[in-house]
């Protein structure tokens, strides 16, 4: 694998957890939004992630005989879907949105999930940096051997 390739890698790792922290931020500003455009409580947002399809180098067009092909071409947000779990009932008669019984439809975020999400995809996006860092170094160490 090459230094560029492995650099691109990191750098596709790092733009998906970008995406993510940002819905997730999303999320968590709109815990307590109870109507949106739609006239519906906000729906919390996902991101999905699929591997990038990447071409065939010329090594995997020589370990294809072997069966030992390594495609790895990085990662990519394929879309963002919305969570379709139900919303949380709040009894709260005086809310604008109250229903004729008191009840309000709340959106479906919970703070805590968000916040776990938050943790992991900042770690995500930590590991991705101290991969870059590294095939840096590695760069920098093979371009001394010439030395």
């Amino acid at each position: 694998m090459s230094f560029f390739k492995a650099l691109d890698i990191s750098a596709s790792g790092l733009s998906a957890q970008r995406l993510r922290m940002d819905l997730i931020s999303q999320n968590i500003s709109n815990a307590d939004t109870t109507r949106t455009e739609k006239g519906t409580p906000y729906r919390r947002k996902v991101a999905v992630f699929e591997e990038r399809d990447g071409s065939p180098s010329f090594s995997q067009y020589l370990s294809e005989s072997s069966k030992a092909r390594l495609n790895t071409s990085g990662v990519r947000v394929s879309r963002i879907i919305e969570d379709f779990s139900p919303f949380k009932r709040i009894y709260n008669p005086g809310h604008p949105d109250a229903d004729r019984d008191g009840y309000v439809l709340m959106p479906n975020v919970d703070i805590m999930t968000e916040m776990v999400n938050m943790i992991s995809a900042t770690r995500s996006y930590e590991a991705n940096v101290t991969a870059i860092n590294s095939t840096k170094s590695m760069a920098m160490k093979a371009l001394e051997i010439g030395k």
